[in-house]
């Protein structure tokens, strides 16, 4: 495991997830449904203060990108091999999910912006059942300067994997633009996330998805966010498989490497395809007496897979550690996890 120090970059949204038990009569309050997943409006705003007076909050660093970067850096248990970029607020949520990001080990690199508060994600919890309300406030002022800075330049020098999500692409089209070509042009690895069927749903968000195509080495998907761009490709009706294969199969700015494209389905096989071919491998059912929250699952997956991808294993490997990443995570409340993993590398 040695010379893994700044190994993984990933840009993404910083949420802080202020997580707490409420009842039913909290949910009419805010006018929120049960098991739903919603952008905050104005009504909602208080809620997150009421929340964090709560006896029973929990903090938890969020984002779907940041999730990521905590689960592979959790797997490799080295500290400062992954990095994370994005936007917070200088205020108490900011320093709380700065402190516990670097207590597990990641080295963020928060530009903070003084004037808008750390974006949040209210997740209420009624029984199991989960109502996620984000409010991306700062995480939507991320700018390309701040990746440019001198010494944060240094870090995507240093970094064999980089990583961006799909909502990255509503905040900072630039600094994917950015990190792409540097990939392409310094034989590195360049890897994005479709995160949500509205990418490529929305044409100026799929624009720049599709300008940063060429430049995709691993692409990351779950089925719903494959069926909705195989339908904006006009490819309805289109097996998964395929469609897996036609994205493996569009030009590329670096040839070194085929790309590689990666969907989950839930309890179904995975899919990966390579240059035009697929293979599907099954994932580690989870009892449903075992299952405590599906959220996290996706970007535990990609942590893992990662953990092994920035380590030179081979796909079977990288899809075998995105699955324990997977299973683990379901089995707690959000995007937690155990002290240590119990994965045994090859």
């Amino acid at each position: 495991m040695a010379g893994l120090e700044g190994a993984f970059l990933c840009l993404g949204n910083p949420l802080l997830d202020v997580s707490a038990v409420v009842d039913q009569a909290f949910l009419d309050k805010y006018e929120i449904k049960l098991a739903n997943q919603i952008l905050a409006e104005e009504k909602h705003l208080p809620m997150y203060a009421e929340l964090a007076a709560m006896p029973n909050v929990e903090y938890i660093p969020g984002g779907a990108g940041q999730n990521t970067t905590r689960i592979c850096q959790w797997m490799l248990q080295v500290k400062h091999a992954c990095t994370y970029m994005g936007c917070i607020g200088d205020d108490e949520f900011g320093r709380k999910m700065t402190e516990v990001a670097t207590q597990e080990g990641v080295n963020v690199r928060y530009q903070v912006d003084a004037s808008t508060p750390t974006g949040t994600c209210a997740t209420c919890i009624v029984s199991s059942e989960r109502s996620l309300v984000a409010n991306l406030a700062a995480a939507n002022n991320f700018k390309v300067d701040h990746l440019l800075q001198p010494d944060h330049l240094a870090l995507l020098h240093k970094a064999r994997v980089v990583y961006c999500t799909g909502f990255f692409i509503t905040v900072s089209p630039q600094s994917i633009d950015t990190v792409a070509k540097h990939c392409a042009e310094n034989d590195k690895i360049y890897a994005m996330n479709l995160s949500a069927p509205f990418i490529v749903q929305v044409p100026p968000f799929k624009k720049v998805l599709m300008d940063a195509m060429p430049y995709i080495d691993f692409l990351f998907g779950n089925e719903i966010e494959a069926a909705a761009l195989a339908a904006s490709e006009g490819w309805e009706g289109l097996e998964l498989t395929e469609v897996a294969k036609r994205l493996s199969r569009m030009p590329k700015a670096n040839g070194c490497r085929p790309r590689v494209v990666v969907f989950t389905q839930g309890c179904d096989p995975t899919i990966v395809a390579v240059g035009g071919r697929v293979q599907l491998f099954p994932v580690n059912l989870v009892p449903k007496d075992k299952l405590v929250d599906t959220n996290g699952a996706g970007d535990a997956f990609v942590g893992g897979f990662m953990s092994q991808l920035v380590c030179g294993k081979e796909l079977p490997e990288c899809v075998r550690a995105g699955n324990y990443a997977a299973s683990t995570v379901i089995q707690r409340s959000g995007c937690t996890f155990p002290p240590k993993p119990e994965f045994v590398w090859n």
